[in-house]
């Protein structure tokens, strides 16, 4: 072996050794990162089963698809963040655990959020601006930012008076109210007692229209229309409740009353960055590992030092040959 390759691998084994003593004292740098304090809060109702997303190339429910989001984007979530999950069916939310810390805690999260089903529903009706107010109200005592995941759609049917008021103070809680679902109404699966999946729903199954409180104003122009026999008229309400789309409109007037933000449901990415511009994140300081810097230049080093002489020794075949055919073309 050549003197020079001998002492240039040297140099290179001591570079390596000293890259790898210093990886081994496991380097780290302190950096300022925003954490956040999250309360997410699932819609689980019946629609929730409809099919308008598509993962994996396959047709997907609305509620696979938050799952699937709110898990990529915990985690990408810094350290020291708080995570809190809740539900939300019939006219109220539920609190499954308070927001922990997000790394200690990461798998139980993780697991928690993919484990939610239609089937933790307790009733079928399905009051989204009732369950707002309760996702709330639940936030603002746990200091928490609020992201309330739902498609929009009442069941029963908004009555003629409008959605429920809102009991809250208009921005004592940040967050966001996130939609969920398609533009185009799709048909809503429909299950029997033991939750096997038997069709659609059809427009005899849903409630068309809710009667509760005054008639609309219309509705003296419907046929068999009797003020006080008939206030909402003599026939059966049709109507395409039975399908379904994501009420965006409705959602966008709840969270300008509530004065959260509104965002679709698309990816983690575009979520994370909606709820930054939402969310009151707290400055914490992140102990970033950087012993993966040396390890990676010890391996380099030491991938170069033990290719320096097959290349050496290439090097000497090509000038050898090349030796030797001048000194034939000489002859």
């Amino acid at each position: 072996m050549p003197r020079a390759v001998r002492d240039f691998r040297f140099i290179l084994l001591a570079v390596a050794l000293l890259a790898l003593c210093i990886a081994l004292a496991r380097p780290s740098w302190t950096l300022p990162r925003a954490a956040y304090d999250l309360l997410f809060i699932v819609d689980v109702t019946g629609s929730m089963n409809a099919r308008d997303y598509v993962l994996d190339d396959r047709p997907a429910a609305r509620l696979e698809a938050v799952k699937k989001t709110l898990r990529d984007l915990i985690a990408g979530l810094p350290c020291r963040s708080r995570v809190g999950l809740g539900i939300f069916t019939e006219r109220r939310s539920f609190l499954l655990f308070e927001p922990v810390e997000l790394c200690d805690n990461y798998s139980v999260v993780d697991a928690a959020i993919a484990s939610l089903e239609w089937r933790m529903a307790w009733e079928g009706d399905s009051r989204i601006a009732s369950g707002l107010n309760s996702a709330i109200a639940i936030a603002r005592s746990l200091n928490a930012d609020l992201v309330f995941l739902t498609d929009g759609h009442e069941a029963p049917p908004l009555p003629a008076s409008g959605p429920s008021p809102f009991e809250g103070k208009p921005g004592e809680v940040n967050g966001l109210l996130v939609g969920v679902g398609g533009d185009t109404l799709v048909p809503i699966p429909k299950f029997d007692d033991m939750g096997r999946e038997i069709g659609f729903l059809a427009m005899t199954d849903v409630q068309q229209e809710n009667r509760a409180g005054p008639p609309p104003a219309d509705a003296s122009n419907r046929p068999g229309w009797h003020p006080r026999n008939a206030p909402f008229g003599g026939e059966a309400p049709a109507g395409n409740e039975h399908l379904t789309s994501v009420r965006e409109e409705y959602l966008q007037t709840l969270a300008r009353r509530a004065e959260l933000g509104y965002a679709r449901l698309e990816d983690a990415a575009r979520l994370e960055r909606t709820l930054a511009r939402n969310a009151s994140p707290r400055l914490t300081e992140t102990t970033v590992d950087l012993s993966q810097v040396p390890a990676a230049i010890a391996l380099a080093v030491l991938l170069a030092s033990y290719g320096a002489l097959p290349i050496s020794r290439l090097r000497r075949r090509r000038l050898a040959s090349s030796r030797l055919g001048n000194e034939r073309m000489a002859q």
